[in-house]
């Protein structure tokens, strides 16, 4: 089964590590990276490191592609990308002892007719069967049922589908008549396209069901410290491992998505398996630099590692089929 990745919206992640971040305050940074990024790209960096096949499309600023080339180049990933004139977006993140500060850019402005340049490179590729990830924001322009719209297309050709998105894109799709195969939210993020807030496991619980009633395989959600819940035709899990060095929050969502992606990959997953796979992708990724997964071996044994509690649907299933 081949893996495309779909980034509307990539970007040049710089990194800056600082001993503290305070408003208004002069700071010294101690270490300064640049990596090809964007949650697309990144999902298919992990996907690469773990040995999968992986296609990636999308649209690239021709001004300053190269670090991308690069990193297609390195690790064997297919670039279908269009190159289209201008910056792809450098986005900043500010690293410090208390975590990552974020400065995101809306990207390079686009209109509908390329928007649709993407979409029609990636369905006349598509065939049935294909996992195809569609991950991050879109640029501005850029239609914000774009997805709701690809999701459609591509599920028609008989393809597996995993958004991870946010905002007006996210709850175009959740409202949308057909819906992804598997959905890969952050608890916020899924609280804001519900218009609901999440404050309580059981309310999680109840949204990843209803959502799973409308006809989506899979949900995970993302939730900080508490790790994450995994809900499917198999029944509910919550999974958390503890992390160890921590070299850079960034990606670690999409380390993520790229776990999921890969024990999909291997026909016959159970909902336990890819817990602990997706887990020990995020995990790992955070002692690592950039989109990039530490050893095989090591992802095996966190995943051997990660704490699984199975979770009683009962209650909530009765609540999402109401």
């Amino acid at each position: 089964m081949r893996v495309l990745t779909v980034t509307f919206n990539p970007a040049i992640d710089q990194t800056v590590t600082l001993d503290r971040l305070e408003p208004g305050e002069v700071h010294r940074a101690h270490a300064v990276r640049q990596n090809a990024g964007g949650k697309g790209v990144n999902v298919a960096s992990c996907l690469a490191d773990w040995g999968v096949a992986v296609s990636a499309y999308g649209l690239l600023g021709s001004d300053n592609a190269a670090p991308f080339d690069a990193l297609f180049a390195a690790k064997g990933i297919e670039d279908r990308f269009i190159r289209i004139p201008g910056a792809t977006r450098v986005n900043l993140k500010l690293v410090d002892p208390r975590g990552t500060t974020d400065i995101n850019l809306d990207g390079i402005a686009i209109d509908a007719g390329r928007a649709e340049m993407v979409t029609a490179t990636i369905c006349d590729a598509a065939r049935e069967g294909d996992l195809v990830v569609l991950a991050g924001s879109l640029p501005p322009g850029c239609p914000p049922d774009t997805y709701a719209l690809l999701i459609a297309r591509l599920r028609s050709i008989g393809c597996r589908v995993i958004l991870d998105a946010s905002g007006l894109p996210l709850k175009c799709a959740l409202a949308a008549d057909v819906l992804p195969d598997v959905v890969k939210p952050n608890r916020e993020e899924l609280a804001q396209a519900l218009g609901s807030p999440l404050p309580e496991m059981d309310d999680v619980l109840r949204a990843a069901t209803t959502l799973r009633a409308r006809g989506v395989a899979l949900v995970a959600i993302s939730m900080g410290e508490q790790g994450a819940l995994f809900v499917s035709d198999q029944g509910a899990v919550t999974a958390k491992l503890a992390v160890g060095d921590l070299a850079s929050t960034v990606g670690a969502g999409d380390a993520m998505v790229a776990g999921i992606a890969a024990s999909l990959a291997d026909d016959g997953a159970e909902l336990e398996q890819i817990a602990r796979l997706a887990t020990a992708f995020a995990v790992g990724k955070l002692g690592m630099a950039g989109p990039n997964l530490p050893a095989l071996a090591s992802v095996k044994a966190l995943a051997a590692d990660v704490a699984i509690n199975r979770i009683d649907t009962t209650a909530a299933t009765a609540a999402g089929e109401v």
